[in-house]
């Protein structure tokens, strides 16, 4: 990619919206539906080929052998440059550029990466693997004609002089993506705690949950796991993958902001995977909302044994606005008192929140 001053690009950067790290972050609907990312830390060269089960939609994914498949790490600056489009197109902004001009500071701290010289570096990598997939797929296409794009199309990055440190960058985002993020209904809020999950798995179920079970309610939803196992677009053995899933999903540890997951056993049948959506109303008046009956993927954890205003807690913790939804932090709050040891009917449950709550935004 070209380094330093290209045409046009202003030293100063012009930066169009507010710090993202105030903003709502939103996610494309349409890929948290298909396999387009590769699930996994190391670089994957092995194409991802998806046909729906009713055979209508196609997805092909294919990357060069020197940088590989973007993977779901690298979503993340998509994810960054969707929340750009999506707070213009909400400030009533005309023309919105297909080419965003961003800090990169604000993108790691929006993405919850410490913006060391390493995090620059990888960033840079993550952009070439964006620019070097190339996608092929025929949703929204019109007749069925596959539409062929990389994720972006072009990147550039300004450095300083003197310092080497990478001061700006343009990145001009495929079409195909583009209009994915501003059609009507074409994107979903997402928990900015997301950023937060460390494997590759729980990234990809989070936004599985996300998509699926978000306004299913408490009733929840449930997907077989041959059918998930497609979605992944995973190239292990089906077997192998099915008990890792299953390993994970049965950790005690295991939490997703906002969601519960639970692996239901089937006889003679294959194994489904149960998305529940954490109740929102329960937890309006302090309450971390218990389990759903008969599952062991959630820390159990008596109800009503946490009675507490959480708003005086976050007002001690001293946090940015706006803040996750409760079930997001009710997750993650269970599962760092139980790492920790910390009953939950302690007397001092608001300092031992507002302590939780300061290690999950420590201060700049």
């Amino acid at each position: 990619m070209p380094l330093g001053k290209t045409e046009g690009f202003d030293a100063q950067v012009d930066l169009f919206l507010p710090p993202m790290t105030s903003l709502p972050i939103r996610d494309q609907r349409e890929m948290m539906e298909r396999p387009f990312f590769a699930i996994t830390k190391s670089k994957r060269t092995k194409p991802i080929i998806y046909r729906s089960p009713c055979g209508r939609i196609q997805v092909h994914v294919s990357g060069n052998s020197e940088y590989g498949i973007a993977t779901i790490y690298d979503l993340d600056i998509l994810i960054y440059c969707a929340s750009l489009l999506i707070e213009q197109k909400r400030a009533g902004v005309k023309e919105i550029p297909q080419t965003l001009s961003i800090i990169p500071y604000d993108l790691l701290k929006t993405i919850r990466r410490h913006p060391s010289g390493r995090a620059y570096e990888l960033l840079g990598q993550a952009l070439d693997r964006l620019q070097s997939t190339t996608v092929k797929t025929n949703i929204r296409a019109v007749d069925e004609v596959e539409r062929t794009f990389s994720w972006i199309d072009s990147y550039t990055q300004l450095r300083d002089s003197k310092t080497g440190q990478i001061k700006g960058m343009r990145i001009t985002l495929s079409k195909w993506f583009y209009e994915g993020v501003l059609m009507e209904g074409g994107v979903l809020a997402i928990d900015p705690s997301y950023f937060d999950l460390e494997g590759p798995t729980e990234r990809w179920l989070y936004r599985v949950a996300r998509k699926h079970a978000g306004g299913w309610g408490s009733k929840g939803f449930s997907i077989n796991l041959p059918t998930l196992f497609e979605k992944s677009g995973s190239d292990a053995i089906y077997r192998k993958w099915k008990a890792k899933l299953k390993a994970l999903v049965q950790d005690p540890s295991f939490a997703l902001p906002g969601y519960s997951v639970h692996w239901l056993e089937r006889s003679n049948q294959e194994p489904q995977l149960h998305l529940v959506r954490d109740s929102e109303e329960r937890l309006l008046d302090g309450d971390i909302a218990a389990p759903v009956p008969q599952v062991d993927a959630v820390p159990s954890f008596p109800s009503g044994s946490i009675r507490f205003s959480p708003f005086s807690a976050i007002a001690q913790a001293n946090l940015p606005h706006p803040q996750p939804d409760h079930g997001g932090v009710a997750n993650a709050f269970r599962a760092w008192c139980q790492r920790k040891g910390i009953p939950l009917q302690s007397h001092s449950i608001c300092e031992t929140f507002a302590g939780f709550c300061r290690t999950q935004h420590p201060a700049d």
